[in-house]
């Protein structure tokens, strides 16, 4: 299997794995926090789509995506600075416990996802490895 459709599978995996485990969050905190990991969800099936070919590229759609990690990546620390406390919650207590490597993989994930050519169908397939790798390095970690 080829590095771009195995990181698109496992971002795939990833948000289909939030999708089916939802349970309605009524903590504002846990709010903040699903919330911007499913406008992570939301880019990067924009992005994988495209990498995978099973959506026409369109620059404009990718840009916006590409936007949407490197800004949300950059807010990571400050939606995660307080842990919530409801039973809707994916997050592992280990984040505030390890911050500072929970923070490290924050970053990784906006350098991946600043890294990524948006411009053209192959930029999108090649980078989209890099940002699979850096989400599932922090799921893994630190999501339950």
């Amino acid at each position: 299997m080829k590095s771009a459709t195995k990181a698109f599978s496992i971002v795939l995996a990833l948000c289909a794995g939030a999708a089916f485990a939802e349970v309605e969050a009524t903590d504002p905190i846990v709010i903040a926090h699903k919330d911007l990991m499913k406008s992570f969800g939301g880019a990067a099936k924009t992005l994988g789509g495209m990498a995978s070919g099973d959506t026409a590229f369109d620059a404009a759609a990718a840009e916006a995506a590409k936007a949407k990690l490197v800004s949300g990546s950059a807010d990571i620390p400050a939606v995660f600075e307080k842990p919530g406390s409801d039973p809707a919650s994916e997050a592992k207590p280990e984040i505030w416990t390890n911050w500072d490597d929970f923070v490290l993989k924050a970053k990784a994930l906006g350098d991946a996802a600043t890294a990524l050519d948006a411009s053209s169908a192959d930029g999108v397939k090649a980078g989209m490895g890099a940002v699979g790798g850096a989400c599932k390095a922090c799921h893994t970690a630190y999501r339950l």
